[in-house]
């Protein structure tokens, strides 16, 4: 499958693995989310067979799957294991079928069907046809978006959703085997291939040796130029030009593209006219909100689907008016419970007759207060006057600002230290969202030592406590701008 994405990576893999990029924690707790959702799938098999449960090396789990496989006995086999011409293959599920087939299932944490998966499932395919077991089926066995956990026990036969493969679909074995040929071809070679990097890097998954392939570019680098489309790129670079500051003025743009365009070029900011209009529209008490949330795969709490976003955390700067001293005041959930009621009823408090409620990305609160109102229909009246009272800056400032430090990002991480270059997060202990809603997970897990808690917590208060005063600074120097 590494090979299917980019056959550089499959060489770096076999070859030369290290310095690639090791697991971080993020990538570990996807890892370990795909290896429970795998679990509560078992269940919807009763009786099935654990394979990787056998004690042992490669050779037993291989024979235990012979055994199983010709028996025919366990309505189900997790994990067998196959190989077939120097290929290693594990199948999620394996459930006897007709007279003599099985039915290959795998299993994704994700919520629909991704293009790779086919390939995924035709390699299995390839190998146990190749191991001499006949395949009458393939399907995926995927998350359900749409199920509503009770807060007791997940019902695995709606929790999930199985759909076979049409044959029309299915990735061939010609091709599977002409990419197998060529795999091997590349692994024999005593380099690396030469393969540019491009969106293949990313796609479908992030390539642990994307530094390697991607070393840091200029800050006036072409691809910096925001939302410009590929196609537009590629015909840039087809025409020599690498340097913002060589962009023709001929060179069709959208408005906001030459904007940023002319800025690098000139080395100024530039400030829309139309700024100081949408800056007028605040009212007083002006608040500044942001939210934490984490989005596991399992829902955790009743009336939850897969990936709903956990709120666990918000912080709140407040100025009565103009001129007054801005109080903060923030909210943590402090242990495993549901957090949604408190982190609820503390928020509409802090923010009772606010005139304006400031975000950065309105569409992101907006969409976890909607979430809140449902859960929580007490409650839904202050919360839909939170979300009428909303005003984003993130949108203000990608229609009417843009600074050459940007690089071609309107993120708070980019925008806040091109302005205010001395308000940064790189000494804070958890400086992003996803590293946010990690912490918080080790913070309330009963197995965390009481050290490592109050370490945590306060980690988590500054960096939220950040997001919201990053707001009221960057308020204040673009006051000072229109």
């Amino acid at each position: 499958m590494a090979g299917v994405q980019c056959l550089k990576r499959l060489y770096f893999q076999v070859h030369d693995p290290l310095p690639a990029s090791a697991l971080d924690e993020m990538q570990q707790t996807v890892v370990e989310q795909g290896r429970m959702v795998g679990l509560e799938a078992h269940r919807a098999f009763p009786g099935g067979v654990n394979v990787a449960e056998v004690p042992g090396d490669l050779q037993r789990a291989l024979a235990t799957t012979r055994t199983l496989v010709t028996r025919r006995e366990a309505p189900a086999i997790f994990e067998a294991t196959f190989e077939h011409d120097g290929v290693l293959v594990r199948t999620d599920v394996l459930q006897p079928g007709g007279r003599t087939g099985f039915r290959l299932i795998e299993v994704k944490s994700s919520t629909s069907v991704k293009p790779h998966y086919l390939h995924d499932v035709a390699i299995q395919r390839h190998v146990l046809s190749g191991a001499g077991v006949e395949v009458e089926s393939e399907s995926l066995m995927y998350l359900n978006r749409n199920y509503v956990f009770d807060g007791e026990r997940y019902d695995v036969r709606t929790l999930f959703v199985s759909e076979t493969v049409d044959p029309a679909d299915a990735v061939g074995e010609a091709e599977i085997s002409d990419r197998l040929t060529e795999q091997f071809r590349i692994l024999n070679q005593r380099r690396a291939p030469d393969i540019a990097p491009g969106k293949h890097c990313d796609d479908p998954y992030r390539c642990e040796f994307y530094e390697r392939c991607n070393p840091g570019i200029a800050t006036d680098h072409i691809s910096l130029v925001p939302g410009l489309r590929a196609k537009k790129l590629k015909s840039l670079l087809d025409a020599g030009i690498t340097s913002i500051h060589q962009v023709p003025e001929t060179f069709q743009l959208t408005e906001r593209q030459r904007r940023a365009v002319d800025c690098v070029k000139s080395g100024k900011p530039f400030i829309g006219p139309e700024l100081a209009t949408k800056i007028a529209h605040l009212r007083y008490p002006l608040c500044f909100m942001d939210f934490e949330t984490v989005s596991p795969a399992l829902p955790r709490f009743a009336g939850m689907a897969p990936y709903d976003p956990i709120p666990f955390q918000w912080s709140v700067h407040r100025q009565e008016k103009s001129g007054d001293p801005v109080q903060h005041f923030a909210y943590l959930a402090e242990d495993a419970g549901d957090p949604r009621r408190a982190f609820a009823a503390s928020l509409c408090q802090a923010l009772s007759g606010a005139g304006s409620v400031l975000v950065y990305n309105k569409a992101f609160e907006t969409s976890r207060l909607h979430d809140l109102a449902c859960w929580l229909p007490d409650h839904r009246v202050s919360l839909e006057s939170i979300k009428r009272k909303m005003w984003d800056l993130l949108e203000a400032i990608r229609q009417n600002v843009y600074h050459p430090d940007f690089a071609g990002s309107f993120s708070l991480k980019s925008v806040l230290p091109a302005f205010l270059p001395k308000m940064s997060y790189a000494g804070l202990e958890v400086s992003e969202g996803r590293a946010a809603g990690l912490a918080w997970q080790r913070f309330t897990d009963p197995a965390t030592a009481q050290s490592e808690k109050a370490r945590l917590k306060s980690a988590l208060l500054a960096y939220c406590e950040q997001d919201t005063s990053a707001l009221v600074r960057l308020l204040e120097v673009l006051k000072t701008c229109v």
